[in-house]
Formats: C-alpha cells, structure tokens, sequence
C-alpha cells in the first residue's frame, strides 16, 4: 500500500505571487518589527520618568507591533495554503463498502 497516490493525468499549476510574497515575509517581518521596537527604546532611552503621554505612545506602538506580526503570520499561513493547494493531486485508497441487504435497494413496481 502506498501512502500518497498522485492523482494520474494532474496538470500542476505554475507557481505565482505566493512564492514572492513568502520570500518576502522576513524582510516583511524583520522592517516591521524594527520601526515600531526603535521608536520605543529611543523613548525608553532619551526619557527616565515616563509619562502619560509617553506611555500612550509605547502601548500604542506595542498594538502596531502585534498587528504586523499577526498580519505576517496570516500571510504566511495563506501562502503556505495556496502552495499546497497548487501542489500535485492526490487520491485515496478505495473503501470497500460493507454488505448490505439488496432488497432495501430495489424499488418499488408502480
């Protein structure tokens, strides 16, 4: 018995935009990280006692920073999704259905 079945006659589908975008995702990620997390340290830094204002700042660059990492993962995911659904066909093994009664089957005479 073998595992994967390649479906017989399956044209596979030229690769498209998912492989440039999921080339892309570190640099992606790596640019969106550093923006939010440069803008941070340079108000940890520069500044001892925070203020409100401050701190407001920090949250919110906290909130940009999650968004970019959670939109790069979605990407990332969808690419991968898309990869695999262009990939080669595959078919499962037969099931061979149980016995059943044939006079179930048989319909009526009208």
């Amino acid at each position: 018995m073998r595992y994967f079945n390649k479906l017989p006659g399956f044209i596979k589908t030229p690769a498209g935009l998912e492989w440039v975008l999921f080339k892309k995702i570190p640099l992606i990620f790596a640019v969106g990280t550093a923006v939010p997390v440069s803008y941070m340290l340079t108000i940890y830094l520069r500044y001892s006692p925070l203020n409100a204002e401050q701190q407001q700042i920090i949250y919110q660059c906290l909130g940009l920073l999650f968004t970019i990492w959670f939109f790069v993962g979605t990407l990332a995911i969808g690419c991968v999704v898309v990869m695999l659904m262009k990939g080669p066909a595959y078919v499962a093994d037969p099931y061979d259905l149980p016995k059943e009664n044939k006079q179930l089957e048989q319909h009526p005479e009208p």
